[in-house]
């Protein structure tokens, strides 16, 4: 019995490290999303540019596109803008989510760094957010054309995530009819 009880230590230890190990190899950035495979929530929410008008989650459907959510808080979403930029330049669809943001700073943060969405949703109190599952900011969600989420990407999109993991799902889902 005094055996015994002298492995429980040894037991723990060895139990512990497999965890730890196993943890080296998850990519921080893959988060599982329950929403995958569903629609976007619904909401109605403020257009940026026409704060009068608002969106839904209507609005953003027709076309597969990114639904990137943002903040000019964000010191990240900044370093992610200028890959917006590019993506949107070469006809990648991208819908923004001003997230728990002031909405002039905002605006004054799209004209001073050029503006890649094509529609913008005020978020201001973080609901829609808080729906989506979001963790915080810059989080980025691709959606089919019938506004159905396909995937979820947390963090900034740079070249080789565009290349590596994002294009290649966008580019099969414009294919499809």
């Amino acid at each position: 019995m005094k055996r015994l009880v002298l492995l429980i230590p040894l037991l723990l230890f060895l139990g512990m490290a497999v965890l730890l190990y196993r943890g080296l190899f998850h990519d921080p950035s893959e988060l599982p999303s329950a929403l995958i495979g569903k629609p976007l929530p619904a909401f109605s929410l403020p257009d940026l540019k026409e704060p009068q008008r608002l969106l839904t989650q209507d609005d953003l459907k027709g076309r597969p596109a990114l639904i990137n959510v943002w903040a000019t808080w964000c010191p990240t979403c900044k370093a992610e803008h200028q890959m917006l930029n590019r993506l949107a330049e070469t006809g990648v669809v991208i819908h923004g989510v001003n997230y728990k943001d002031d909405s002039e700073a905002a605006r004054k943060w799209l004209a001073d760094y050029k503006d890649p969405y094509q529609r913008n949703v005020v978020d201001n109190d973080g609901s829609l957010g808080l729906d989506l599952g979001v963790y915080g900011a810059p989080e980025t969600f691709l959606v089919d054309a019938q506004g159905i989420i396909r995937h979820k990407y947390i963090g900034a999109i740079d070249e080789r995530v565009w290349r590596e993991e994002l294009a290649p799902l966008y580019q099969a889902l414009e294919s499809k009819p």
